[in-house]
């Protein structure tokens, strides 16, 4: 029943031909980083990296996955001018800035380097094809295009066009361009239709660079103003105090009421209904949300209901039944139900007091076992509960931080991280939902469907943003202040990390983990950086 107003705690492009393959395909459809076609994008939703799991030191806005927003380090075709192969013509290279942080790059290749790579192709099917009578190499290139196919030659030719001048056209944004996000916009079949009837070849690519952080106002960070609003429930004080009452409420016995009406203290079993109160008799609806059956009221969870509710059951009996009106308040959790004026029934089936047993130090090893007096109770919730409001602080201070950071900063966040980060958060809910629920396989093929994510994206766009953008602001504060970490304390959350993938039986790489634990780390010390310069204001709801 929902009466409590607070809410409870891309694949590569496979070239396909004919059966006579390409002496070409495998090392450049498989291996080649920058064969990658726009028209055929597919995606695993759960090769979960390590995001999906969340470190203890650092707040739910995390994991971020600052990595992506930056050239890989590791080697590329494209990394070193001096490394390239040689063309016998320039390229012809027309860079264009696309919004997300995407550059579209027109690449015009000379006649003079298609011929030189239909030679190359040509050269290679004549050493690797054996035809009886002809020596191999010395095969005529009449007899070579009837055997092999015509079309399946120029296949050959577009794939050698591509892989040689590629590395060329993307030397001049290698530095900027980021990991895995190159693709060929122009379609395959165009391709080869543009080389067959004129021997030339102009192709479109994209890629994602990394983006620019603005900062409005430059260096506003240092000097942040924040309000942090905290709930009263994790005042220490309070909480201890609720904990003792439940603990001694525990240890009490339910007896029936048989001689009076309801009053504070006691429990109801109840059955309720409700029904949108209308003039209009016709537009009456039933209210799902608000029923149950053999409800257990605990009218000391009063201040937790509807308001009005607890006040309109006080002196119900045993087997009577009660009609009311009530108006769901404008805070309320459900915003379908906010202004929503309804007539609640409930009908009291039991009803139930509490025969506690005096609250003294006889029962301190019964509300805390170890405890020997009420008093040593009392200070060990309360030690206990300190702990809590302290995390509970930081950790909406955290939030707080977060939240001005991503007002602060100005970024065209390129679409493949958009893309990455969102996954990376649905894997992380999907596993978190499996460890709970214990999804069969088709509930888990249905919920990591292409289908299922893609719609995830666009419910989750807004948030995923608000994500990217206080995880970039982040690292750029990290790199900007030049903050450190002791090595040690990387090393030992890289371990934890692991161990528990291993105790969950999850596939990791390693390098990935200590990656994203490294962010991890990061983005705790700069939080830490900015609560010791920031001026908070807490404030209690």
């Amino acid at each position: 029943m929902q009466l409590c107003s607070t809410s409870s705690t891309l694949s590569n492009f496979n070239l396909t031909r004919p059966p006579q393959r390409s002496p070409f395909s495998t090392s450049t459809s498989n291996t080649n980083p920058f064969l990658h076609f726009t028209n055929t994008p597919t995606f695993n939703a759960l090769s979960l990296s390590s995001s999906s799991r969340q470190f203890h030191l650092i707040c739910s806005a995390f994991p971020r996955n600052s990595s992506r927003t930056k050239p890989s380090p590791t080697p590329s075709p494209v990394a070193d001018a001096t490394e390239l192969e040689k063309l016998p013509a320039d390229l012809t290279v027309t860079e264009t800035q696309e919004p997300n942080s995407r550059l579209s790059l027109s690449v015009q290749v000379p006649q003079a380097v298609c011929e030189e790579c239909y030679q190359v192709v040509l050269d290679e099917f004549k050493r690797q094809t054996k035809v009886p009578g002809f020596r191999p190499g010395k095969l005529p290139e009449h007899i070579l295009l009837n055997y092999i196919g015509k079309q399946n030659v120029q296949n050959a030719v577009i794939e050698s066009i591509l892989k040689r001048t590629l590395p060329h056209a993307l030397s001049a944004v290698t530095s900027r361009a980021l990991e895995d996000s190159v693709r060929i916009r122009s379609k395959f079949s165009d391709l080869v239709e543009m080389y067959s009837s004129s021997n030339n070849l102009i192709y479109d690519i994209i890629v994602d660079v990394a983006p620019e952080i603005k900062w409005n106002p430059e260096n506003g960070y240092k000097n942040l103003k924040i309000v942090v609003e905290l709930d009263d429930e994790i005042d220490a004080l309070k909480a201890s105090q609720e904990e003792l009452k439940r603990r001694h409420k525990s240890l009490g016995i339910l007896r029936i009421v048989t001689d009076r009406g309801l009053q504070i203290g006691d429990v109801a079993v109840v059955d309720i209904s409700a029904k949108t109160i209308d003039q209009d008799e016709s537009n009456v609806q039933n209210i799902p949300s608000a029923e149950s059956k053999d409800f257990n009221f605990d009218t000391e969870d009063g201040d937790k209901v509807l308001p009005g509710f607890l006040d309109s059951l006080i002196g119900i009996r045993g087997g009577e039944t009660r009609s009311f009106p009530l108006v769901f308040p404008e805070s309320w959790r459900q915003e379908h139900l906010r202004g929503v004026h309804a007539e609640f029934t409930v009908e009291c089936k039991e009803l139930f007091y509490r025969d506690l047993p005096e609250l003294d130090d006889s029962l301190a090893d019964k509300l805390l076992p170890g405890c020997t007096t009420l008093e040593q109770v009392k200070e060990t919730l309360l030690e206990k509960c300190l702990e809590v409001e302290k995390t509970a602080k930081e950790q909406a201070t955290d939030n707080a931080i977060l939240h001005q950071l991503c007002k602060m900063v100005e970024v065209d966040i390129p679409q493949s991280i958009f893309e990455e980060q969102g996954r990376q958060l649905y894997g992380s809910q999907l596993l978190e939902l499996q460890t709970k629920v214990k999804l069969n396989d088709e509930q888990l093929a249905a919920l990591s469907s292409p289908k299922a994510v893609s719609e995830y994206l666009r419910v989750q766009k807004e948030n995923i943003t608000a994500v990217l953008k206080q995880n970039l602001a982040v690292g750029d504060i990290f790199n900007r202040e030049n903050l450190e970490f002791p090595t040690d304390e990387l090393v030992k959350e890289v371990e934890n990390s692991i161990a528990e993938f291993k105790r969950h039986k999850q596939e990791y790489d390693e390098e990935r983990v200590k990656e994203q634990v490294q962010e991890v780390l990061e983005g705790a010390k700069v939080l830490e950086w900015l609560r010791e310069r920031a001026e908070i204001q807490y404030i209690t709801n």
